[in-house]
């Protein structure tokens, strides 16, 4: 029994002897010397904070690193970790590992891209180490690792001789990821991964577009940028006079009135403003793009049809509704001095919920956007059809297309021009070239003809016409009052 108990207690010596060996050797090796070395401590000492940051905060954060690096030690050479499994470890298990069991080792770094704009991308380290000196000028290692897990992460690393040393460097790299944020001023979709339970933000061009190309009843517009831009032009007098920033803008209407069009008018009035929008699946995302809007000040945050999110909470089964809860809370959590805008759109007005519609600070201007008037309707044909030479009696076109939309408008001026070409029209030489030489009221009359054609009911109905409009109309089919093409002036 003795003997037994000997030799248990032999191999166990053994083992530990083993071990620390290999951990000896393996703390000697290229990569843990690379860190321990720099940061002036061995192993079991090193002290490590992390910061992790969502997959579209990556090219931010790369921006304060590279600042950081630019004022600490702009000549730091980044190097890599070479081993299997990597981008589904942390940086600290990686390096763990490498000491213990050897199966991780020096490598080179590894880059990406990651977009700084609608056309533009920066390259990002995904998974790399950098010698650096905190302010003071402590020696630490700045490690970034995209982990691919669920959600898919960026996480920054800071190892240092002590705690308050690495969460100091941590704290002023993020510092500078806010200071050099690529998201500022841009205009940002939401959307989803198909792979990950995360949001993913794209860069969009911001459109340009001048008041003449809305037509909306006279005054709307007017109204509608005072509020928005106007108090954006006066933030600093308002908020001296006590007054608050905070404002929500409601349009509502018919599908393909205009309403997603005077949004888009908006947007490139507002053109220090980050724009943040939220269509569809990506309302779920909402309590993180209003998080955005707030840090990104001056900013528009935009939920198209907000219906389907605001709906009546009676119409749900359960009585309750989360996402108008967010929608909500995401309202009242923005304070009263921060320049922050929510226009929200809707096809359906009468199905939002009172709290939202009417209760000052939530909602604040709420302005009709109509199916346009025969000076409207003039005004639209003159629009579209401003690169074409209009010999036509607009007025009389207009009067037998009441009860439509700018949509139908559009789809009418585009009609008439095929049929133009269809005939045989001369074609212009000078400015549009290859179009027809001019509309005429034939070309007109045949394209509202073959529009009120009894079967293009449905066809009207998609372009958001009124039931019955231009003429007596027995479809007795449903016309649509949601999902509307809604880019029309």
């Amino acid at each position: 029994m003795e003997t037994a108990r000997s030799l248990a207690a032999g191999l166990q010596r053994l083992v530990r002897t083993a071990g620390e060996r290999i951990t000896e050797d393996n703390a000697a090796s290229p990569l843990v010397s690379r860190i321990c070395g720099h940061v002036g401590v061995a192993f079991h000492d090193l002290v490590m904070v992390g910061q992790e940051y969502r997959s579209w905060e990556h090219a931010c954060l790369q921006r304060g690193l590279d600042a950081y690096l630019a004022a600490h030690t702009p000549g730091a050479e980044w190097f890599g970790i070479a081993g299997t499994e990597r981008h589904y470890e942390n940086l600290s298990a990686m390096i763990g590992a490498a000491v213990m069991l050897g199966t991780y080792t020096l490598g080179r770094p590894e880059y990406g891209t990651a977009a700084v704009g609608p056309e533009e991308s920066i390259e990002v380290v995904e998974l790399g180490l950098v010698p650096t000196a905190a302010p003071d000028g402590s020696p630490v290692v700045l490690g970034v690792l995209t982990r691919e897990s669920y959600e898919a992460m960026c996480v920054l690393n800071v190892f240092a001789r002590d705690r308050a040393t690495a969460a100091a460097v941590r704290d002023e790299v993020d510092r500078l990821r806010r200071e050099h944020d690529v998201m500022r001023g841009q205009v940002l979709g939401f959307g989803a991964s198909e792979y990950h339970e995360n949001a993913l933000v794209s860069f969009l061009p911001r459109p340009h577009l001048a008041a003449s190309e809305v037509v909306l009843p006279d005054g709307r517009l007017e109204a509608v940028e005072a509020h928005v831009v106007g108090i954006a032009e006066h933030a600093e007098r308002l908020l001296a006079a006590g007054q608050h920033l905070k404002r929500g803008l409601l349009l509502y209407g018919p599908p393909g009135t205009g309403k997603t069009h005077t949004v888009r008018y908006l947007m490139g009035r507002l053109l220090g403003a980050t724009v943040i929008q939220l269509t569809g699946p990506a309302m779920r995302f909402l309590g993180q793009a209003v998080a955005l809007a707030r840090s990104l000040q001056p900013a528009v945050v935009i939920v198209e049809d907000v219906d389907l999110v605001a709906e009546d909470r009676d119409l749900v089964d359960d009585g309750t509704n989360p996402l108008l809860f967010s929608l909500l809370d995401a309202m009242d959590g923005i304070s009263g001095d921060a320049d922050v805008v929510f226009v929200l759109t809707t096809n359906r007005v009468e199905m939002l919920e009172r709290a939202l519609a009417e209760r000052p600070g939530r909602i604040d201007l709420a302005v009709e956007i109509p199916r346009p008037d025969l000076e409207g309707r003039v005004g639209l044909l003159r629009l579209y059809g401003r690169e074409l030479r209009l010999d036509a009696d607009l007025a009389e076109v207009a009067a037998r297309t009441e009860g439509v939309t700018a949509s139908f408008i559009k789809e009418l001026v585009r009609r008439a021009v095929l049929i133009a070409l269809r005939e045989g029209a001369a074609l212009r030489d000078g400015p549009a070239p290859g179009a027809p030489e001019r509309l005429t009221d034939a070309h007109f009359g045949a394209a509202v003809d073959e529009m009120f054609d009894p079967a293009q009911s449905l066809t009207r109905g998609l372009l958001g016409a009124a039931r019955g409009s231009g003429e007596s109309d027995e479809f007795d089919g449903v016309f649509l009052e949601d999902d509307g093409d809604d880019e029309e002036g």
